[in-house]
């Protein structure tokens, strides 16, 4: 089971995160919802790699998107791991 623990200011963060890489994916041509993204920022952040939140919000594009992206592609839905041996690079 997943879990889903944050508190207020990581929520807030992860939201910032999620509205920046909605924009980011709709400037590429594909769509990735806030809401998904929300849910595998904090999916990753909460089990097993926490993830220095306020640092990728602030990330240049770049850096950004590897993580961002990278999560979405290697993250375990069911477990809120990682696979793949990914590892962002804003990994705490």
């Amino acid at each position: 089971m997943i879990n889903w623990s944050t508190d207020k200011e990581e929520h807030r963060v992860i939201d910032r995160i999620a509205k920046r890489a909605n924009a980011m994916a709709s400037e590429l041509g594909f769509e990735y919802r806030i809401m998904t993204i929300h849910m595998d920022i904090n999916a990753c952040h909460s089990n097993g790699n926490p993830l220095n939140l306020v640092a990728l919000a602030e990330a240049d594009d770049a850096d950004f998107a590897h993580d961002v992206f990278g999560i979405r592609r290697y993250i375990d839905r069911e477990t809120g791991k990682l696979g793949d041996c990914f590892v962002p690079r804003y990994s705490v």
